[in-house]
């Protein structure tokens, strides 16, 4: 039996990985001359990684930490114990202490406000169904309003409101008046709380991979050996009685039993399929649209604001680079800033020139950090926006009523064509996790349906394990 996935992204690499341990053919085809997907690295001159795409791993994400040791690789902690986070609402600068529930030094009215929205939102989230969103009680009214709508009758101070409007640009890289207030539950309750989300400390941005996070995807890529094949961007997608043939841009084709596709949705919905998708999973992928955002680097002899007492990370209301972390490898040399354009100011300053948005960012951290951060030595950006195989990061979101118009759609096969990727995740969605957990539960769900396509096939017989 053989099976065909399109995409080398983390879902897809962790789907085949599972499906030739279990004695199915796999083929891997991947648009781009690399593996990785939504995750990417390079290598400065002085041999220092830089992550340009997702690199955090969660303290609950048990998934990646399992990997990492089959892989043989190691991860080690975002910078985050010493020093304290620039907190800057509504121009008035305050610090954070670099452990989770740790208390903002603002005003007693702005901390009451933030501490009952937290909780009221927490709730809230922790009634929402993981596996069928839209069964979720009360989801018809939830998915009718967005995050914004909730913002807005929920917190009662300005400061309050902007700390929401940061959370969720930072987290879907899209704005607040975007996003379903269901979908923003489900996303919440998929990752711990919002407190896990925005969190280092215990929470999502815990952890780094050594070397950089693409190193996983290569180390299963190449454990896969010539069953991954760059440079084949996938064209279309025809089902028969028989099978699936899959064709590539320069007309090669691939016949499989069955085909896993684990692109972002809105890639997914462009691949010419025969016969086509039905409406409800084509106009689902049209209302998941990428979120939006440029990831930009400064590069320092040194982290010279922990000298200052400062960790390196900032959230701000003002942009254009609202969110800043440390980014700097083990060794601590060279000191790296990683920052973010995101939602609409990403796609205000994709508009301009690099030597603008490099100007814009460096005044931010600046702003954040002091003189020092005036002339980094090296700057280098990724528009996710702008890479044709991606076409927006950090992932996609739901506006309002997809949920509840499409959302038994969301995971369900389509004949002989699966799903998968961290937009498919019921838990810890939109995260390398995600992802993985993606894409072996999908190779779960391939090998049962080849069962039933063929009664004399069983797993693990008839195929080659992972040299």
């Amino acid at each position: 039996m053989t099976v065909v996935v399109v995409g080398a992204g983390l879902a897809g690499l962790a789907a085949a990985r599972s499906l030739v341990a279990r004695g199915v053919a796999v083929t891997v085809l991947e648009a781009r001359d690399r593996v990785g997907g939504r995750t990417e690295g390079m290598t400065l001159d002085d041999g220092t990684p830089l992550e340009l795409g997702g690199q955090w791993i969660g303290e609950g994400h048990t998934r990646m930490h399992e990997l990492l040791d089959e892989l043989g690789l190691e991860a080690f902690r975002t910078w985050n114990d010493d020093g304290v986070l620039v907190l800057d609402l509504l121009g008035r600068r305050s610090t954070v202490a670099p452990r989770k529930g740790a208390v903002p030094r603002v005003s007693p009215f702005v901390l009451a406000d933030l501490a009952q929205g937290m909780l009221r939102f927490n709730r809230l989230a922790a009634r929402t169904d993981l596996e069928r969103p839209w069964l979720t009680p009360g989801a018809e009214s939830l998915d009718a309003q967005t995050w914004a709508t909730w913002i807005r009758r929920n917190l009662r101070t300005r400061a309050g409101r902007a700390y929401f409007h940061v959370a969720c640009e930072a987290v879907w890289a899209a704005q607040a008046g975007d996003v379903s207030l269901l979908h923003a539950l489900f996303y919440t309750h998929s990752n711990e709380d919002l407190e896990t989300l925005l969190a280092v400390d215990r929470g999502a941005q815990q952890d780094r991979v050594v070397g950089g996070s693409v190193r996983v995807a290569e180390a299963m890529a190449t454990a896969l050996g010539d069953r991954v094949r760059l440079g084949e961007p996938v064209r279309g997608i025809a089902q028969h009685e028989g099978g699936v043939r899959v064709t590539t841009r320069a007309g090669e084709t691939y016949d499989a039993d069955v085909a896993v596709v684990t692109l972002p949705p809105t890639l997914a919905g462009r691949l010419e399929h025969h016969p086509p998708l039905p409406s409800w999973r084509d106009q689902l992928t049209q209302r998941m649209p990428a979120g939006s955002v440029i990831k930009v680097f400064a590069v320092y002899p040194e982290p010279f604001w922990r000298r200052s007492g400062l960790n390196g990370q900032a959230a701000s209301d003002v942009g254009p680079v609202k969110v800043v972390l440390d980014n700097s490898p083990p060794s601590g040399s060279p000191g790296v800033l990683v920052g973010f354009f995101e939602g609409k100011e990403a796609r205000t300053w994709a508009r301009r020139t690099e030597s603008e948005r490099r100007q814009a960012a460096v005044d931010c951290f600046v702003r954040y950090f002091g003189p020092e951060a005036v002339a980094p030595e090296r700057y280098v950006e990724r528009d996710w926006m702008a890479e044709e195989f991606t076409r927006g990061c950090y992932g996609a979101h739901f506006g309002p009523g997809v949920w509840t118009s499409y959302g038994e759609a969301w995971r369900a096969p389509v004949g002989r064509v699966h799903w998968a990727g961290a937009e498919c995740a019921p838990r810890w969605n939109g995260y390398m996790e995600g992802a993985v957990r993606s894409g072996e539960a999908v190779a779960d769900d391939v090998v049962a349906a080849l069962a039933e396509l063929s009664g004399a096939w069983r797993p693990g017989v008839g195929g080659t394990g992972v040299g």
